[in-house]
């Protein structure tokens, strides 16, 4: 091999001795030179790649051959025979992570240093100013029947626990027997807080009776999805290996609802480590459909809201994970923007996708529970501060409403979708059409399950992903393991692209105020989880269905049930907002929400 061909260390040290040796003579008089070892670089030398020991196992050409295909780069015979014998010298600093001893141990809360930030260079977003205006219409007088407040919206509930029509107490008392009734049948609670509950209830009705009113959350029963830490509370992420894990300090959202006063009831079910409807204690059921799953993965918060278990719930998205539910469970879901609420003391599934945000019955009390959580963290690097302009009350005249028109005529937009867009016109909004390019959206995802492997890296090397139930293809354990043989180069290039289409979403954010699109069209939900744009996904009427639905892929070994005649099951449409516009999303959304005239509505049976 010619010294070009090495490297310059490799080259030192396999350079004659007697070459050194004579170099040394020469030197010989000079008695405040140091002497160096013939196995030695000379001093000053920089350092060299592939010049350490080496470590991990012996590979050869035909092991690159395999490689590539998985890879989809070819080598030249020459070029494999070089990388396999330098192999275990350039990589050998990978394997103290992949094998060991892995001297540094890197906790679940140490985020990676790049951190997506969803605001391009010079874009101004955002209000200018913090303003919240509620709803000026009263609640209306108390219902008689339990079932009745059960279902009442926390825009109304509030008002009646403001004006001591109803105590916190009374109101919990019913949630938690509708829990005890109907849990059985949807699976949606993993644990009941119920002394936790009835003790926050009487403090809140001491502290209103003291005239101490606190919001309106003060008093309001509300879950969370089991993936936000409570304090001496088992937090399980719905995954068999975490089923006894008690954390010793509560979430930051969780700390927030606690001082707005809300009382907690419950810890709900997700699948399993983030993903679809299936946990440790089987499925959540939809309680519209219960020969079908609820979607996930806020599985318990879409299955408790809709049931009317609680007042409202707290949920997370990483790639749909509140859209879907809210669309199966007829509820809203609101998912704010990437940065605006803090992830301290939640499960990470992806640093740089995770979102929290609340599920309720209305649009209103969607954005009165998103300003109790919102604000920035220091356990989170990524949440920022930020401003809430919201006006129950504006006018929603001109807001110019952007739609894709082939989008509207294809699955799996309905009838509903389309009459929805008549609907924005009607109420003076002005539809513009707009378009995106044809790009390979799909291949972002390359950064979720990169992200989502590294956080949890031990699950998979300990082997601790066999013991959750759900092991399809299609399923974290085998998505874990594949995301093993990802290349760091084509997470790169993802993340380029990512910036790219951040800036296409940019200029269509130039020509309109918001979106509306159908709310599971796989593109925009792709697009902007990643880019990190609110959504807001609202109940807009109804469809019927002849098959149960499912997120997961085909499997016809068990085959979905049918139904003939069809069933009727709520349908949403999805807002999508400017970054930070919340106000503006919901300020439209309740106009839409009232003209629709469906939120009401109950699923039958419950």
């Amino acid at each position: 091999m010619s010294q070009s061909s090495q490297s310059r260390r490799d080259f030192l040290a396999t350079t004659s001795v007697g070459l050194i040796g004579t170099a040394a003579a020469l030197q010989s008089g000079q008695s405040s030179m140091q002497s160096q070892a013939p196995t030695e670089p000379p001093a000053g030398a920089p350092p060299a790649f592939g010049a350490g020991p080496a470590f991990g196992p012996e590979v050869s050409t035909n092991t690159f051959v395999e490689a590539e295909k998985l890879v989809q780069f070819e080598m030249t015979p020459a070029e494999r025979t070089v990388a396999a014998e330098s192999w275990r010298k350039t990589l050998a600093a990978v394997y103290e992570r992949r094998t060991g001893p892995r001297k540094v141990g890197i906790e679940p809360s140490v985020a990676p240093y790049s951190q997506w930030n969803p605001i391009l260079p010079g874009q101004k977003t955002g209000p200018a100013r913090e303003n919240f205006l509620r709803s000026k219409t009263g609640p209306g007088p108390l219902p008689e029947h339990d079932d009745d407040i059960a279902f009442a919206p926390v825009t109304k509930l509030s008002r009646w626990i403001e004006q001591r029509k109803l105590t916190s107490e009374r109101l919990t008392q019913i949630y938690l027997r509708r829990i005890e009734r109907f849990d059985p049948k949807l699976r949606c609670v993993i644990t009941l807080t119920k002394d936790l509950a009835l003790a926050q209830a009487k403090q809140a009705d001491a502290e209103i009776a003291a005239e101490r009113y606190r919001g309106p959350l003060h008093g309001i029963p509300w879950a969370g999805k089991d993936l936000l830490d409570t304090a001496g509370i088992r937090t399980t992420y719905g995954a068999e290996p975490f089923r006894t894990r008690v954390p010793s300090e509560d979430a930051a959202v969780v700390k927030r609802l606690h001082d707005a006063g809300a009382v907690l009831l419950a810890k709900l079910s997700l699948g399993a480590l983030a993903l679809n409807d299936i946990w440790f204690g089987g499925q959540t059921m939809n309680p519209w459909l219960l020969e079908e799953g609820a979607s996930g993965s806020s599985a318990g918060p879409g299955a408790a809201t809709s049931a009317g278990l609680v007042g409202f719930s707290i949920g997370s998205e990483t790639g749909g994970s509140i859209v879907s539910p809210a669309m199966r469970c007829g509820v809203t879901g609101l998912r704010p923007t990437f940065g605006r609420v803090p992830r301290t003391g939640a499960m990470t599934l992806c640093w740089s996708l995770d979102k929290l945000g609340p599920m309720t019955r209305s649009v209103e009390d969607a954005i009165l529970v998103l300003r109790a959580i919102s604000g920035p963290d220091a356990g989170d690097l990524s949440s920022v501060p930020s401003k809430l302009d919201f006006d129950a009350n504006a006018s929603v005249k001109n807001l110019r409403v952007g739609y894709f028109t082939n989008w509207m005529k294809e699955n799996p937009a309905t009838g509903v979708d389309r009459a929805a867009l008549e609907t924005a016109k009607k109420l003076g909004m002005t539809p513009v059409e707009v378009s995106i390019p044809d790009w390979p959206y799909d291949s972002l995802q390359l950064i979720l399950f990169a992200e989502g492997a590294a956080a949890f890296e031990e699950l998979t090397l300990s082997g601790g992903l066999n013991q959750l139930k759900a092991q399809v293809p299609d399923a974290w354990p085998n998505l874990f393991r594949q995301s093993r043989f990802l290349s760091a180069v084509d997470f790169v290039q993802a993340d380029r692209f990512r910036r790219k289409v951040a800036q296409e979403m940019a200029r269509v954010f130039s020509e309109v105020d918001l979106l509306l699109v159908p709310s599971l069209r796989d593109e925009m939900l792709t697009i902007t989880n990643f880019t990190g744009q609110p959504s807001l996904t609202l109940r807009a009427g109804f469809v019927e269905v002849s098959e149960a639905r499912s997120d997961w892929a085909p499997d016809p070994k068990n085959p979905l049930p049918k139904f003939n005649p069809p069933r009727r099951v709520p349908h949403g449409v999805t807002l999508i907002g400017r970054l930070f516009e919340e106000g503006t999303l919901c300020t439209a959304g309740i106009a839409l929400e009232r003209a629709f005239e469906v939120e009401g509505e109950r699923p039958p049976g419950f």
